[in-house]
């Protein structure tokens, strides 16, 4: 009682309180409520500037063979944290580093070269990291059945292994580009132009961009000076046989090689020059690597030593580690070429997408060209949505059917809330006021809990930016649409003879379309005005 007193004196917000078997129940003015929605509708697309620059790193593919669905779900993460950030007021470069280089890229290189009889792209009508793919795998297929008959002649796996002739021509060949040499670079670069073409146009449909890209045939050679910077302070050391290491064990780690016996250099050598080098090229505070968690050990390790060679910068380098993704009918494989593939996946969306829009039949006066364009924003707000709502760092199971379904926490679900407001915004007989003065409103309690969550908006966003998890937006925007619907059920609208209420809800009706089209946009979905 003496608590209910005190504030009802120290704010004018409490309407009133009781106590009912020692506990305190207050009842907050409308006012605070409507204040609240203002503010909301006011401030909605204000963003604050952070004055910070963050670089953000995902896809970063190998141009051996074509995107799969574990390069779905980084490039989704990372473009939707970059989304995140943005909307939460930090300057954003996305970028990617292509690994264009290696005995992988060269075995794809060297099956065409013998069995490709001279093939295209264009004249096959395959697309370009799929074409260049299937002669990744048709390496692998050679190459086992040399390993099996030079087994059957008595060598040991481990030395068929070595002594197969591809693999032998591999090696040659990579040694060949190293050294520049004319022919085998021209097939190199007209070979990686056919997969950068793929790749272009699966990062189209999956509504994902770039504003940097760097090539591992460039960076490779960084980090080198950075050897006997790390030796002259003692940081690292060389061994007899002239490897360089780097001793963290006091850190809980191993040591780590960065030079090998004959001057090459290793990934993390790599690595390391290549952060070096975007701090020197871009004015950036911080750096986060979308990379899965089967390379944490990895980000440890690089961390540490470019903190030990005295980057101060290394306390705000972070590894946006996340787990597997598994399909229903288990991992996915590589090599064998059994791999999900990034294309057939989406594709499988749209299509799962317009039979369900055909099933459900609300399909009519809209264009074929219409419906073409509902069933694939559809069909990839499903995917996206489906894999953004889990935290970053679990493991997860994507079900496609599950994903699509209309009901329960799915992108079509949240899509068809937002077409069911536009719907209604389109029915109003008259124009509706912007929210402003509605102070005499009476509220009830589906309004309140929904103009609370409204104003939950922008912190929402900034907790997604802090955490970079969009699974915070998309788990909101679920709760938001929940609200929404049980205040479209619970209240008439269309119908109601108060004006000043039905503007109201009419308001309310297009803010909440707004912020949730605001929070798909943030995940990487579109959304449509007809479901």
């Amino acid at each position: 009682m003496e608590l209910g007193e005190a504030l009802t004196t120290q704010t004018d917000l409490l309407e009133n309180f009781n106590v009912i078997k020692g506990f305190l129940n207050i009842k907050i003015r409308n006012q605070f409520f409507i204040g609240n929605l203002q503010s909301v509708s006011e401030n909605i697309d204000e963003v604050e500037s952070k004055n910070a620059t963050v670089m953000i790193e995902y896809s970063s593919p190998n141009t051996n063979k074509p995107l799969h669905l574990g390069h779905i779900r980084n490039n989704l993460l990372g473009f939707s944290v970059s989304q995140i950030l943005k909307e939460a007021g930090y300057d954003v470069i996305r970028t990617q580093i292509i690994n264009d280089r290696g005995i992988h890229i060269c075995k794809s290189m060297l099956a065409w070269e013998k069995f490709g009889n001279g093939s295209t792209p264009e004249a096959t009508g395959i697309k370009g990291d799929k074409f260049v793919g299937n002669y990744y795998v048709e390496f692998d297929k050679q190459y086992k059945q040399q390993i099996a008959a030079l087994m059957q002649d008595g060598m040991t796996e481990e030395q068929a292994k070595k002594e197969a002739p591809l693999i032998k021509e591999a090696q040659a060949m990579l040694l060949d580009w190293e050294n520049g040499d004319e022919t085998v670079r021209n097939l190199w670069k007209e070979m990686n132009s056919w997969v950068y073409a793929g790749f272009n146009e699966t990062y189209k449909r999956l509504g994902v961009e770039f504003d940097q890209i760097q090539y591992e045939s460039n960076t490779y050679i960084l980090g080198k000076d950075l050897i006997q910077e790390g030796l002259d302070k003692g940081v690292l050391y060389r061994k007899e046989d002239g490897s360089v290491w780097c001793d963290l064990t006091d850190e809980g780690l191993d040591q780590k090689l960065l030079l090998r016996s004959d001057g090459t250099s290793v990934y993390m050598t790599q690595d390391l020059g290549t952060a070096v080098e975007r701090f020197k090229q871009n004015n950036i505070q911080k750096l986060i690597y979308t990379v899965g968690n089967e390379q944490d050990y990895h980000f440890q390790v690089l961390f540490k030593i470019l903190k030990k060679l005295g980057y101060e910068w290394a306390d705000h380098l972070y590894h946006l580690s996340y787990g597997m993704v598994e399909l229903p009918n288990g991992k996915m494989k590589s090599r064998e070429g059994t791999v999900v593939d990034a294309d057939d996946l989406m594709q499988e969306m749209y299509d799962t997408a317009k039979a369900k829009a055909i099933e459900l039949g609300k399909l009519e006066g809209l264009s074929e060209e219409d419906r073409e364009a509902l069933y694939e924003t559809v069909g990839m707000g499903a995917l996206k949505y489906f894999m953004l709502k889990v935290d970053p760092k679990k493991k997860m199971l994507f079900n496609p059917e599950e994903s699509i379904e209309f009901n329960g926490n799915t992108g079509p679900f949240i899509q068809y809330t937002y077409a069911r407001i536009q719907s209604l915004l389109a029915k109003a007989d008259t124009g509706f006021a912007e929210i402003k003065d509605y102070a005499g409103t009476e509220l009830n309690q589906s309004e309140k809990e929904l103009i609370m969550l409204l104003a939950n908006y922008k912190p929402v966003v900034e907790k997604a930016a802090e955490s970079l998890s969009p699974a915070q937006v998309a788990n909101y925007v679920y709760e938001l649409v929940k609200a929404y619907n049980s205040f479209y059920q619970s209240n008439t609208i269309l119908k109601l003879e108060d004006e000043q209420l039905k503007n109201f809800r009419l308001s309310i009706s297009d803010l909440t379309g707004k912020v949730i089209k605001k929070a798909l946009r943030l995940l990487g979905i579109a959304t449509v005005n007809r479901m």
